[in-house]
């Protein structure tokens, strides 16, 4: 069972998280503060945190931050009453996986969880599995049955980026800062030209697809019949 701590200081919102968690089959841990949160870490082993980021003595912000100063890679869900791109975009800067304001969507917060442990696992085992092709990122080779395939750096890590969030869509830009980096001369002709070589490598794939969503950019989407 996945333990969840949860840092939130609103004694009713806090009881409505565990509540959803241990329902849906996850072992929460409260908390009411980011200094309690931190005690927590220190005596629990967790797979996730659920972060307010508005708490007293410290909040969500500088308890993330602390967190991963110490080289820690538990996943991070960060929640917030405010939906300004600024306040998100501070969230991302000291290290948080993902976001979500409040009020939250009990569905929509219970995906987010599935979705960041899953990517938890991806991380930590460096591979990723779709049907009966296996990623393995520290080779950077696609494997299918007995064909191994070598990809080029950007092609593999735009592969392994996209298949790692299955059905979510990242716009090119992204993509480009991404696996380009922030600094890169490329532009977003090159994503596109890179998107187009992987359709071509991998045309016969039954496991997966990558879909173009117009207008905006590209995701990966796993085939029903595949595993």
């Amino acid at each position: 069972m996945f333990k969840i701590l949860v840092a939130e200081d609103d004694a009713r919102t806090n009881r409505l998280l565990c509540a959803i968690l241990s329902r849906a089959g996850y072992e929460p841990v409260p908390s009411f503060d980011g200094e309690e949160a931190l005690r927590k870490l220190d005596e629990v082993h967790v797979d996730l945190l659920v972060c307010d980021v508005m708490m007293p003595r410290l909040d969500g912000l500088a308890l993330t931050e602390m967190i991963r100063d110490t080289g820690s890679t538990l996943p991070i869900l960060m929640l917030t009453a405010k939906a300004l791109p600024e306040d998100k975009r501070a969230g991302f800067l000291v290290g948080t996986d993902d976001y979500l304001t409040k009020p939250f969507d009990k569905e929509e917060l219970l995906l987010r969880i599935r979705a960041l442990l899953r990517r938890a696992r991806i991380v930590d085992e460096r591979r990723i599995t779709v049907g009966d092709m296996v990623l393995d990122y520290d080779s950077h080779t696609v494997r299918r049955g007995e064909d191994i395939q070598v990809l080029p750096p950007k092609e593999f890590n735009l592969l392994y980026k996209l298949l790692a969030y299955p059905e979510r869509t990242f716009t090119r830009l992204q993509l480009l800062d991404e696996i380009w980096g922030m600094d890169s001369e490329s532009d977003e002709h090159t994503v596109n030209v890179h998107i187009n070589r992987l359709r071509t490598r991998f045309y016969d794939c039954p496991a997966f697809e990558i879909q173009t969503v117009r207008g905006i950019g590209y995701r990966a989407v796993r085939k029903e019949h595949s595993t």
